[in-house]
């Protein structure tokens, strides 16, 4: 009722209950302004809550606890703030999505952005090297010029890329970016001899694959605030050696132990597993690289940022610029080959669709997943296929339509962890790329930010005092670096040992008198140590072992001395702690005889 009259409090009431009680109270304020909306019974819902409504709210309080991971689905609410920008945004891009697309100049990039504008729901970021040229192909195939906006990216230079990040955050203002499509890429396969890029590193690795890993680093903290925000990675069935075109055809995509990129990759280091030069070869280790790239990063970052990571294969665009370097015969019969032979041939329209939807279908924003179209690729052929003029079903083939997407299946190469955890470390080294630094989105309430603060600290004092008066038992100094405490960590640790010692022997004390009488005594084999009776054989058994290895046990009257010190000692303690506890019970009865003095006094 209160809401309906629009109390200020009551708004307030329900901004302090959400905040200070993980958002829990909110789905009952709901349910109240609701009941009052409907004109039901109006009674304190505290008070008296109906049992259809107790119902209800148990229902949609299991449906809130299911699909949650922790508190990840807070992970994009903000308080209320004023951003400067926002009528500029507005203006600029309205409700449409931002998407970024790489290689929008020609082949399937081109074709993927003209599908992204007509649907009227994205304005499109193209980033390519000749803007010329962009330009002019813009005009021809009608791109909205208010919904598409060319930026220069070079993706033979790093510090190309790093300027056009920059240039699209200044663009983009606080607007997050909703989709990154790594689709630009070359195809040398003729070259006997590599050719270098900008930075000095052969160049179709450079331009496929480690331009686009420096970009990802760079925007993706752009791209968290996003709801449905993806990275999506153009890879290829010759990455893929669980196929016939990746694992039929010499040379096969394989990075070995990667050390190539161990060594730098730079001039006249060519390959990414450091071997002699193939072009073609190249060209198949950027697209593994990227195919394994999308699954590490769905599996470091998607859970802590929401950002999905997938990478697709959308057929083989035969008459694709790509293969603008092959001989005139290759372009003209490779085309027929792939329609009328293996039926892998794919139209750039058709080709430019199927990328179109990896970033517009409400199934593709699942991450950690390689997209395909169709099945087999050897259905339809013949007579057939010449009636349909190449258009054949078939994995990769043209044909079946928005519903014949799956998530195809992954060779052993792009899916180990371990080749991946290299990858990115090397990578990371060649571009010099600084990812985000994310953590674990944590609960809003003001009472556990401050419960978990006072406890990290703890925690740290704790780890402080183990590492100084512990240290490493066991390690060789020469061979592990003792870990350097500045001097603010000493003092923290003096400061610690001085509080720790008053409170000790005052409140510790106390708390340790009454644990005891509570808890009871700790076991003496938790003090000793547990064993094992051991039968007679495996006394014999153990006597022949300790004869055969004389350095388990080389001095016996050493160790009878030892467990001799160990036991004088544990009686010490023992003896002290009798001392303390019969000190403390005298104190504890003195305490009661005075209050119950105290209450004798009060009632007479």
């Amino acid at each position: 009722r209160a809401c309906m009259h629009g109390s200020f409090s009551f708004l307030l009431l329900v901004y302090l209950c959400v905040f200070a009680f993980d958002g829990t109270v909110l789905l009952f304020l709901v349910l109240i302004f609701a009941k009052a909306c409907c004109r039901l019974e109006y009674v304190p819902v505290v008070i008296s809550f109906p049992t259809a409504t107790m119902k209800i709210t148990s229902i949609l309080l299991v449906a809130l606890a299911v699909p949650c991971e922790g508190f990840q689905f807070m992970s994009k609410w903000k308080m209320p703030t004023h951003d400067p920008n926002a009528e500029k945004i507005q203006e600029k891009f309205g409700d449409k999505k931002l998407v970024v697309v790489t290689g929008t100049s020609s082949g399937l990039g081109r074709k993927a952005a003209l599908a992204l504008l007509r649907s009227g729901e994205y304005h499109v970021v193209g980033a390519v090297r000749d803007i010329d040229k962009m330009e002019a192909v813009a005009e021809i195939d009608g791109f909205d010029p208010e919904n598409f906006t060319p930026m220069e990216c070079e993706l033979n230079s790093f510090e190309s890329v790093r300027n056009f990040c920059q240039n699209l955050n200044e663009f983009r203002m606080s607007k997050p970016i909703d989709r990154l499509v790594c689709n630009a890429g070359v195809y040398q396969p003729s070259l006997d001899h590599a050719k270098w890029s900008a930075d000095n590193h052969e160049q179709t690795m450079q331009i496929n694959f480690l331009s686009h890993f420096l970009m990802i680093s760079e925007l993706m903290e752009g791209m968290i605030d996003s709801p449905d925000a993806r990275v999506i990675m153009v890879g290829s069935v010759t990455g893929n050696d669980n196929t016939v075109g990746g694992g039929g055809v010499y040379p096969i995509a394989d990075l070995h132990d990667l050390d190539g990129f161990k060594a730098g990759f730079v001039n006249p280091i060519s390959m990414a597993d450091g071997y002699g030069f193939i072009g073609a070869k190249s060209y198949k280790d950027s697209k593994l690289c990227l195919m394994m790239m999308a699954n590490f990063l769905h599996t470091k970052y998607h859970k802590l940022t929401g950002i999905s990571f997938s990478s697709m294969y959308p057929g083989c665009i035969a008459e694709s610029p790509l293969f603008r370097e092959k001989r005139q015969w290759f372009r003209t019969y490779f085309p027929i080959f792939m329609k009328f032979i293996t039926g892998g041939f794919v139209g750039e329209h058709e080709a430019g669709q199927r990328l179109f939807q990896t970033v517009h279908d409400p199934r593709c924003a699942k991450s950690g997943v390689y997209w395909s179209w169709n099945g087999g690729p050897r259905e339809g052929r013949g007579a057939e296929a010449l009636e349909k003029g190449g258009q054949i079903s078939g994995g990769g083939g043209a044909g079946g339509g928005w519903d014949s997407i799956f998530e195809n299946d992954q060779s052993s190469k792009v899916l180990n962890i371990e080749t991946q955890m290299k990858l990115f470390e090397y990578a990371t080294q060649i571009t010099g790329a600084e990812w985000p630094q994310l953590k674990q989105i944590t609960s809003p309430c003001p009472t556990l930010k401050v419960i978990g603060t006072v406890t990290q600290g703890m925690v740290k004092r704790e780890e402080l005092k183990r590492m100084q008066e512990m240290g490493r038992p066991g390690m060789e100094a020469d061979a592990v670096e003792k870990p350097k405490i500045s001097k603010t960590k000493k003092v923290v640790a003096a400061t610690d040992r001085v509080v720790s010692g008053v409170l000790s022997n005052t409140v510790g004390r106390v708390a340790r008198f009454a644990g005891r009488r509570v808890l009871g005594e700790i076991p003496e084999t938790a003090k000793t140590g547990s064993f094992h009776e051991t039968s007679p054989a495996d006394a014999s058994t153990m006597s022949q072992s300790t004869n055969e290895e004389s350095s388990t046990i080389s001095d016996l009257e050493g160790a009878e001395m030892i467990e001799q010190a160990i036991a004088e000692q544990l009686q010490k303690d023992k003896e002290v702690q009798v001392a303390l506890d019969t000190e403390d019970e005298a104190l504890f009865r003195e305490l009661l005889v005075e209050t119950k003095k105290d209450e004798n006094t009060v009632n007479a």
